[in-house]
């Protein structure tokens, strides 16, 4: 049993609600499950809940274009329920290796057929032997394929194969040391005492028949488990943490060493199997429908949607067209890059609509913030609906949806997800638009987009931008978002990000950013009394924005943005540096 912070023992399983429509590749429309894109989220989200319209006139067609699973083979990391499942899939694509997160009980034959080469079995919030606890599928443990069991994987393999997991009489949480007792595949080339991270409340109390303990700690005897002729490993630590150090040695032992996969999962690897995917996917739609395969990409500045663009682009070339809705609500001359990387530097076809006093007018005296959520996506999809018709027949949509996005969705890749944010239902595409979706980052994270990026040859100010709200500036003015507050507050953001940037911070926090109170205060400058705005800094770090904490920024660095802003910004006397994690705050204030 993994006693995971956070952790419920059931995770939450909603069923796709029977009256929402179908996305146009057949699956349930679901807009709620960005996650971790950040900066794409919400635009993403407003072309996805336009699926949520009808589906009576919408053809099922082929499902999206996404990545081409790589040959030397997958890595399947199987989730019971864990907060690191993920992780673990993150670890082993940093070693090259591409894997899947897929549902606990997928059959061995599925595994195979998705050309997976070896299992790891995440930890999970219950105990093995708990009415309901989740299984996997008897026939992975045939020797097929090789497993690696990680603490409740490894309590699951222990039991059903005869052994016995009993509740531990001395728990272990956090750090711990381990011996390794036993010259073994997955500990080669790893020093005998090791720290690692211990999670569990439940430890192993008899090994199956055939098994022998590789590990063990003052509490735990059986800290590691193998039967290397059946290729089945267990570990009672978590290997994907940064608390193990050598923990992706030890991943790396299993995945490159017993499974025998080559590294072959990189930038370029992957550049060339999708472009080349998508162009044959275009080229033999439009041949089948004599269309030209014209394709649309919502950009909304962020990276996702950049370099979607980018690899669909070097794929067909002319055919596709990008479509940017400046709504006045980005930061300080951030569209006037994106104009310069596409136009200029990459030769792409950019319609940018200039659409800032349409956004205005909508959001003039509206305080709410779920309402400026909601006019803002209504208002997006209107203008991209606009655009999108003046150019004729349109065949694809090409989308920035990560890997992320997908397991923490209800769509048939998992069933195991649970959601931790919902996005609004902010307006829709006409129910009879057919277009098919081109999503070449389908499973990719959030860093592994970033490398691709780089290898596409976008600049570092795009590829390395930190997230950014779709609604943008909007949820960062508390109160009414008028064109003089936008300003205000552009221009105190700017002097947040330059000091940053100077300082040499920007890459190690998550976001960090300006927020405009709705509160005044009295101040004194040169010989006068002042009543004037109080601006907020938020600077946070985090792994992937679902949980954060507040970054300790250098004094001296929080005072030279003090300074700036009161004596640069007009109408600010007064700077704040807000220093709540998440939770129980979020990361913005709307």
């Amino acid at each position: 049993m993994d006693q995971e912070a956070g952790a419920s023992p059931a995770a939450a399983r909603s069923e796709p609600d029977p009256a929402r429509g179908k996305t146009i590749h057949g699956e349930p429309a679901n807009a709620g499950h960005r996650v971790l894109a950040p900066d794409d989220a919400e635009v993403e989200a407003y072309l996805e809940v336009a699926l949520d319209a009808p589906a009576r006139d919408r053809a099922i067609g082929d499902p999206p274009i996404a990545a081409v699973v790589p040959d030397p083979g997958v890595v399947a990391v199987l989730d019971f329920g864990s907060q690191f499942a993920q992780l673990i899939a993150r670890r082993v694509r940093e070693l090259n290796v591409y894997s899947e997160l897929l549902p606990h009980d997928t059959p061995l034959a599925e595994l195979e057929r998705r050309g997976v080469r070896a299992i790891i079995l995440s930890g999970g919030p219950m105990s093995v032997y708990d009415e309901g606890a989740p299984k996997a599928d008897g026939s992975i443990w045939s020797g097929r394929l090789p497993v690696l069991g990680i603490c409740y994987g490894a309590h699951l393999m222990a039991l059903e194969l005869g052994g016995d997991v009993l509740p531990s009489t001395k728990r272990e949480y956090g750090p711990a040391t381990v011996q390794i007792t036993s010259e073994d595949d997955l500990f080669r080339g790893i020093d005998r005492e090791q720290p690692v991270w211990m999670s569990h409340g439940d430890s192993i109390a008899r090994l199956p028949e055939g098994f022998h303990a590789t590990a063990q700690t003052d509490s735990t005897p059986f800290a590691g488990l193998a039967a290397p002729e059946r290729r089945l490993f267990g570990i009672q630590f978590h290997p994907e943490v940064a608390h193990t150090p050598r923990g992706k040695d030890v991943l790396r032992n299993f995945v490159t060493g017993i499974a025998g996969i080559a590294p072959a999962w990189t930038p370029a690897n992957f550049i060339d199997t999708t472009v080349t995917e998508i162009r044959d996917r275009v080229d033999r739609h439009a041949a089948k429908t004599g269309s030209d395969g014209k394709v649309i990409c919502a950009l909304s500045g962020g990276v996702d949607s950049a370099v979607a663009a980018a690899l669909v682009h070097r794929a067909v070339g002319d055919r596709l067209t990008c479509i940017y809705v400046d709504h006045g609500l980005m930061r300080k001359k951030e569209s006037e890059l994106l104009r310069a990387t596409f136009e200029a530097n990459l030769g792409m076809h950019l319609v940018m609509v200039d659409a800032r006093e349409r956004f205005l007018r909508r959001l003039a005296g509206v305080m709410d913030p779920e309402q400026k959520r909601r006019i803002i996506g209504d208002e997006f999809i209107r203008v991209f609906e606009e655009e999108a018709a003046r150019l004729g027949r349109i065949d694809f949509l090409t989308q920035g949806t990560l890997y992320p996005d997908v397991i923490e969705s209800t769509a048939p890749e998992t069933k195991t997800a649970q959601k931790i944010k919902t996005h609004h239902n902010v307006g829709g595409l006409p129910a009879d638009l057919r277009f098919q979706l081109i999503e070449p980052l389908r499973y990719l994270f959030k860093d592994e987009v970033r490398l691709v990026g780089t290898a596409l040859g976008l600049p570092e100010a795009m590829v390395q931008r930190q997230p950014f709200p779709g609604p943008g500036l909007a949820i960062r003015i508390i109160g009414e978002v008028t064109a003089e507050r936008l300003d205000t507050l552009r221009d105190a953001d700017w002097i947040v990000i330059d000091e940053i940037k100077a300082a040499g911070l920007y890459r190690s926090v998550w976001q960090s950013f300006a927020i405009l109170t709705p509160v005044r205060s009295v101040g004194v400058m040169g010989d006068g009394r002042t009543y004037a705005n109080v601006v907020a800094i938020r600077a946070v770090t985090s792994e992937d924005g679902m949980t954060a904490d507040w970054a300790k920024l250098p004094y001296d660095v929080l005072g030279k943005i003090s300074s700036r802003i009161v004596n640069e910004v007009p109408g600010v006397n007064r700077v704040v540096y807000d220093i709540s994690s998440k939770p129980p705050a979020t990361i913005e204030w709307e």
